[in-house]
């Protein structure tokens, strides 16, 4: 129970507290005007009774006593009393049962007796010529009862809202509790290494689906992670067997070679063989590097119809010396958020691509344009292209159509070109049938 307040029934029971504490300010300081008016108005009629009483009796004590006879044998002054004394206190007039104040002016609480019962009146004393005093005095039951009543109210009101907030508390308690269970079993599940394990959504659109899609999300994107981890492990272990073997065995064979150059050949050769394998790791931690998305804090606007027209023209010499054609359809004024450089290997690889796998005459197209809203960006060949069977997996790293195994390289090229695509916020697909292209779409 330690902070109980920071939970979900105590916030809102303190919430609801604080409602109920408020409606009870309110109701005190009802009470209290009301009250008050009430009193004022009381004396306010006790006042004008009393002169009217005075104005009655212009000729002195014997007037104003027949004017109390008048009224009380009339009965026209319901809940009023009177009693005139003279200066001896002795009564003159008025059957009020109870003593004259000595002081003039307004009593709150004056008790007098009236069929056999204390009961409480309030009251104005006026003093008359000669000594003479005159009481006014109006009962104050009807007071005490509004009072009575409004008291009761006020605390019905108290009750009935804390009762209803303590209600409201532990409703909002157990959904949301029970909301967050579903939460917490789906993030246990996944800690046991059940991975494919998401958050239920009710279906509501509330703000417990709004952070259970944005949970959904994170572990979609950890599960590509993890994917792409259990991927790479696998293709290590798999497609650089055969260069390290080969490494092993260039070093086996310098150590038993004992003719000088012939072990500096085979020394030579494992030294290439590793050079290689150090390119392989150095594009695996260059991909992983991508795909973790920490370029995206330093993205900035680059004009992407520069690059793709500096990366072509670069690129333009080397491809014409080998037989190729280049073609260019880049739009002007291109631009978007990213990284210059990764930019920049992304085109390389997709050149490089071309030239390595095409033969001599293939024309090479580059096109880059806008539609829809969106960046378009295309590297396509007219060359002998790929079996559509092998399209879904020449992004994965490793992969090599059948007809480029012949060819340099390590199937990591288009990976890493998926991987900057992805980070760019882009999706990339690629499509063969009279020859090869991979479409890019910002």
């Amino acid at each position: 129970m330690k902070r109980w307040w920071r939970g979900t029934f105590g916030l809102v029971a303190a919430v609801a507290f604080g409602f109920s504490l408020a409606t009870l300010a309110i109701g005190v300081v009802a009470f209290e005007t009301t009250h008050e008016a009430l009193e004022l108005q009381l004396d306010h009629r006790i006042a004008i009774e009393t002169q009217a009483l005075i104005d009655e009796g212009q000729d002195g004590p014997d007037g104003i006593a027949a004017a109390i006879r008048r009224r009380e044998a009339a009965s026209s002054t319901a809940s009023l009393g009177y009693l005139l004394v003279d200066a001896a206190g002795e009564p003159l007039a008025g059957t009020l049962d109870t003593i004259v104040p000595a002081k003039p002016g307004y009593v709150e609480l004056l008790p007098y007796r009236a069929d056999g019962q204390e009961r409480i009146a309030q009251s104005l004393t006026t003093a008359l010529p000669e000594g003479h005093r005159l009481l006014v005095a109006a009962d104050r039951a009807a007071i005490d009862e509004m009072d009575n009543s409004f008291i009761k109210l006020f605390l019905g009101a108290f009750g009935t809202m804390l009762l209803l907030g303590i209600t409201a508390a532990w409703v909002v308690g157990i959904v949301t509790r029970r909301r967050l269970a579903r939460i917490d079993h789906t993030a246990s599940a996944i800690i046991a290494g059940d991975l494919s394990r998401r958050v239920p959504l009710s279906g509501s659109g509330d703000e417990f689906d709004g952070v259970a899609e944005t949970l959904n999300l994170m572990l979609d994107r950890i599960g590509g992670l993890m994917e792409n981890l259990r991927q790479v492990s696998s293709d290590v272990a798999h497609d650089l067997r055969t260069p390290l073997t080969r490494l092993q065995n260039r070093l086996d064979e310098a150590l038993r070679e004992p003719d000088g150059d012939l072990q500096r050949g085979a020394i030579e050769a494992a030294a290439a063989e590793a050079t290689e394998l150090l390119e392989v790791f150095s594009a695996l931690l260059r991909i992983a590097e991508v795909e973790g998305m920490a370029a995206r804090a330093h993205f900035q606007t680059v004009d992407l119809s520069t690059v793709v027209t500096d990366m072509a023209e670069a690129y333009r010499p080397s491809m014409e010396a080998s037989g190729h054609e280049v073609v260019t359809d880049i739009a002007l004024g291109v631009t978007m958020p990213g990284d210059r450089r990764l930019l920049q290997q992304m085109i390389t690889n997709l050149l490089d691509n071309a030239v390595q796998h095409t033969p001599e005459g293939t024309v090479v197209r580059i096109s880059l344009g806008c539609a829809d809203d969106s960046i378009r960006l295309a590297v396509s060949d007219n060359g002998p292209g790929v079996a559509s069977g092998q399209i879904d997996a020449l992004f994965n790293r490793f992969t090599r159509a059948d007809g480029s195994r012949s060819t340099p390289g390590h199937g990591l090229g288009l990976a890493l070109v998926a991987a900057v695509v992805a980070a760019h916020g882009g999706k990339a697909k690629i499509s063969s049938g009279t020859g090869f292209s991979v479409d890019i779409g910002f």
